[in-house]
């Protein structure tokens, strides 16, 4: 049976419609989520909205000829900054999604099965634990070589920790609930438990760990292309660019300035958005808001 029993606390269309109320009402909530919709759709558009493509020298090296200004090399710094943003988010949101199919399968198998399952793959975990991310992404992209899919695979794996651990909690919490149950004895395949009845019923804390997950990507996308481990030249990412323009610090501090400002802006709403919506899901919170 692959459907949510009506038992179940699945979040029905009604409930639907009543978060999403309640999560427009919260100022916080609405704004860094309006933030983060021009963001995706910027993104999305990137180069069609850059007046230039990111590769062209359109004037004197470190002008204003622009809107933003011209970099070390004379190439427009808003066309850069648009694409720079596309390819940072590109990379963390992929990089999130690895880890987010992977990491929920294992939590699911690892909370459901139980025994070896459990023991094998959550040791396994608590291994990957054990090594400090930063240290651990730039020693096998250094190996690996540096380029975005490697990024995106290493920052990929660094993260299935969250998501197995967030969801084996979950999974032993429901399991043996009537409802899980009622799947049971109605003859499902555990496939079908764990896809069509569980999932449903651990879906919340997975959308808020998805929002904060991006933020942290995003961070160790620009610190691993800060340090030549990321996107190579003449592709930009906000990594590379706040490495490039620390050279001009002093000549033209913008160069650093506009791609350092983007991150914490967009990581700032990531995470506001995350806990708005950890707040919106959980019921112990829903009176504070």
């Amino acid at each position: 049976m692959a459907t949510v029993l009506s038992g179940a606390p699945a979040i029905e269309s009604a409930d639907r419609r009543t978060f999403l109320r309640r999560m427009l009402s919260n100022r916080r909530t609405s704004v860094a989520g309006a933030f983060l919709l021009l963001i995706a759709i910027v993104t999305l558009f990137a180069r069609l909205i850059a007046p230039y493509d990111y590769r062209d020298i359109v004037g004197k090296p470190l002008t204003s000829a622009s809107v933003l200004g011209i970099d070390d090399f004379g190439r427009d710094v808003l066309s850069r900054l648009l694409v720079g943003l596309q390819v940072s988010l590109g990379v963390a949101l992929s990089a999130v999604l690895v880890a987010a199919v992977i990491g929920v399968a294992l939590g699911l198998v690892a909370g459901y099965v139980g025994r070896w399952a459990s023991t094998i793959i959550m040791r396994g975990i608590d291994v990957l634990l054990s090594f400090p991310p930063i240290v651990l992404a730039i020693a096998v992209v250094a190996i690996m070589g540096p380029a975005l899919v490697n990024v995106v695979l290493v920052i990929g794996v660094l993260y299935i920790p969250r998501f197995t651990r967030i969801v084996y909690t979950q999974v032993l919490a429901i399991r043996n609930l009537e409802y899980v149950e009622a799947s049971k004895i109605m003859g499902a395949r555990p496939a079908g438990i764990l896809v069509g009845t569980i999932l449903p019923n651990v879906a919340a804390p997975i959308i808020v760990q998805l929002s904060l997950s991006v933020s942290f990507a995003i961070q160790m996308e620009a610190g691993l292309s800060f340090l030549g481990l990321g996107a190579q030249p003449p592709l930009p990412s906000l990594g590379t660019m706040v490495g490039s323009g620390r050279d001009f610090l002093e000549v033209q501090p913008t160069l650093l300035l506009y791609p350092s400002v983007l991150i914490i802006l967009v990581v700032l709403a990531l995470n506001v958005f995350g806990d708005g919506i950890r707040d919106l899901l959980d019921p112990r919170r829903r009176g504070t808001n």
